[in-house]
């Protein structure tokens, strides 16, 4: 028997980091609970998944207490329509989606004669019920492929086995960059539900991506709930696989930092693990600080400052003679290490302290 992987979990010889979904259980919610007048892409929530929405209704996004009895999960990932689009555009998308870098998924072996069958599972609950689309995308190779299945009852936890077919065309990049999707759609307009459903792999046709999908946007107070989503190699959907809170939260932190508590939104008026620096000015009045960023992410991040009152883009500072805010910038950026900097705080050579968070971003 080949076992990829490190190591073997707590599910009787199955083998452990099986599962190529991040964060698949909603324990780990970084940016916080719950964003409400969602209209366009990002990340609001839980940790590594994205909303991509372009026209289709108003959402409200939320890390759930809510999840299948006797499973193990406590929380679900939940999309509440509160503004509705019951005739989409066209162009109109909305969807749910977790991307992958190349590094993750080399042992798929896609673009070979080896290439492995994927399978799929998750818990899902929704207030409409019919025909709901998810999506595989290769996103090195313009390539996807798209599977059905069925929201049988209303309000009710159900869990769903996808198989996703294995695919000799199109070698996966073997870097840190976007390389595979898992898209669950909530909604589209006809761009992408005008063609034939495609179940096999090939060449992405927009038209084939989502045929036949329910339009959650339909009516206000619609919503999508999952949790328990598992991607992994082979033929079989295998227990969900858990892990310690602590190894989801470093994986997620590849992509997303900050110097907040885990449960403490970015923004936030708070002190609580504010960044501290004393240090002298330089001549023209500047501070300079270093930041190490742990563990190392993905790419050179996109940084944010937040004074502890919450506003963005200063810090406050105290030198001698002087108090105030000043605007902050970061260079010298990479994935280990940036430098933070002041603005001109009034006075060179004097000693000074500046304070405030800092958020750090290289999602895909």
């Amino acid at each position: 028997m080949t076992v990829i992987g490190h190591g073997y979990d707590d599910n009787v010889g199955a083998p452990a980091y099986r599962n190529l979904i991040y964060n698949g259980a909603m324990q780990v919610a970084q940016r916080g609970a719950s964003t409400a007048s969602i209209t366009t892409t990002g990340y609001y929530t839980a940790d590594r998944w994205q909303v991509v929405n372009a026209g289709l209704g108003t959402w409200t996004q939320s890390v759930a207490a809510d999840a299948p009895t006797a499973q193990g999960f406590r929380n679900s990932l939940k999309m509440l329509c509160t503004t509705a689009d019951a005739s989409p555009a066209a162009g109109d998308v909305m969807t749910v989606q977790q991307t992958l870098e190349g590094y993750d998924v080399q042992r798929i072996l896609k673009g070979t004669a080896s290439a492995q069958t994927l399978k799929l599972s998750f818990w899902v609950k929704s207030n409409k019920t019919g025909t709901y689309i998810v999506e595989c995308a290769d996103y090195d190779n313009s390539r996807s492929t798209s599977q059905s299945y069925t929201v049988d009852a209303v309000d009710t936890w159900e869990q769903k086995t996808i198989t996703i077919p294995a695919d000799t065309t199109g070698t996966l990049n073997n870097d840190n960059g976007a390389s595979l999707g898992i898209n669950f759609w909530l909604g589209a307009g006809t761009n992408y539900t005008s063609g034939t459903l495609a179940t096999s792999w090939g060449a992405q046709v927009a038209a084939n991506r989502a045929v036949g999908q329910t339009n959650l946007a339909a009516a206000t107070n619609n919503y999508w709930q999952v949790t328990g989503v598992q991607l992994e190699v082979g033929p079989i959907a295998t227990p969900f696989e858990f892990e310690p809170y602590e190894t989801t939260l470093i994986k997620c932190e590849r992509y997303f930092q900050k110097t907040y508590n885990d449960s403490t939104n970015p923004g936030t008026n708070t002190t609580v693990g504010a960044y501290a620096f004393s240090g002298t000015t330089q001549s023209t009045g500047l501070v300079l600080m270093p930041v190490l960023l742990s563990p190392r992410m993905r790419s050179a991040p996109q940084v944010a400052f937040y004074q502890a009152d919450g506003t963005a883009g200063t810090w406050n500072y105290a030198r001698s003679g002087a108090t105030g805010t000043t605007t902050m910038l970061a260079d010298l950026i990479g994935t280990k290490y940036f430098r933070a900097r002041t603005g001109n705080l009034g006075a060179g050579y004097v000693p000074a302290e500046t304070f405030g968070h800092w958020t750090a971003s290289a999602e895909l």
